[in-house]
């Protein structure tokens, strides 16, 4: 049997094509800008290759035989496809287009980027993104994500990464938790307090709380009634009907600090920061889309600050 896809090129079909078209050798190398014996030479290669004659050839002309004319059909089919395949991707290179698949924490989507995507469809109508948002992190391995936003400092794992922001932690409980139960003047204090807990997805670990005091990093174990899983975004809940005290991003909760809805505490500890990364899997060769939506985040940056 013979294996089409390893042994015919397809310029030499594309040639078999052309002198289909044009009946003629000298015609179709005329066209191409070389020898009339090269492009018989071309044909008579897959004549050779199919076993079977594909022209009948005269002193005068050239014509298909029946073989040949269902060759020529199926070829020129073949080409259109290939064609307009080729025609999409120069398109989408154009014209920004197609699917963008974003894996994205949940914090991160509901404090940040979801407000952000209305002004990037408006600017870029016929990209459609599919949003994973969960606090799973995805493997770009194992899954067919372009693009994903991780909170914290990546290992050198061969990602491109580009940082959107440093996120500053605070501690904050509302004005009612703390006329009942007090207000810490120090970390230490908290071992007194329902500290609202979250547990990783990736570890199954109970994230400890971050401080800075004088400029010596504390971690710190707490306890408390409530813990929550796979959601970060939870946990705010909980500490605005008053579940606790709980270390949170202060962009997540700017609002209720200036209503009063929640008050800070232990904010001469405070200053630790995790950054907030825009990762993808290195690439020689990047979609347009891609490309749009990296440039659009990264331009928006000085939003989120």
């Amino acid at each position: 049997m013979v294996n089409l896809l390893d042994d015919v090129q397809l310029g030499s079909i594309k040639l078999f094509c052309l002198v289909a078209k044009l009946g003629s050798f000298t015609a179709a190398a005329h066209e191409l800008g070389i020898t009339p014996a090269a492009v018989s030479l071309a044909v008579s290669r897959i004549e050779q290759r199919l076993g079977v004659r594909l022209f009948i050839r005269t002193t005068r002309q050239i014509r298909l035989t029946d073989i040949g004319q269902q060759y020529f059909e199926h070829c020129q089919r073949a080409i259109m496809y290939i064609t307009a395949a080729e025609q999409l991707i120069v398109n989408e290179q154009v014209i920004p287009s197609g699917t963008l698949r974003l894996s994205v924490p949940t914090v991160y989507a509901h404090y940040r980027l979801l407000a952000k995507l209305p002004l990037f469809q408006q600017i870029y109508p016929a990209i459609k993104v599919e949003l994973h948002i969960s606090d799973h992190n995805i493997e770009f391995t194992d899954s067919p994500f372009d693009l994903a936003i991780r909170g914290n400092n990546l290992p050198d794992s061969g990602l491109i990464a580009h940082k959107l922001e440093d996120a500053q932690l605070i501690i904050v409980a509302t004005p009612e938790y703390l006329h009942r139960y007090g207000c810490p003047s120090h970390y230490d204090q908290l071992i007194n307090h329902n500290c609202i807990q979250y547990q990783l997805p990736s570890t199954n670990k109970r994230v400890p709380w971050q401080f800075l005091d004088q400029n010596r990093y504390i971690e710190l174990e707490t306890n408390g009634c409530y813990c929550c899983q796979a959601d970060f975004s939870a946990t705010h809940t909980l500490v605005k009907y008053g579940g606790g005290l709980m270390q949170v991003y202060r962009f997540c909760v700017e609002k209720e600090l200036q209503s009063g809805e929640l008050v800070e505490v232990l904010a001469e500890f405070a200053g630790v920061t995790r950054p907030f990364m825009l990762i993808y899997p290195h690439a020689k060769y990047i979609p347009l889309r891609m490309q749009v939506f990296i440039d659009f985040l990264l331009s928006q940056r000085i939003t989120f600050k």
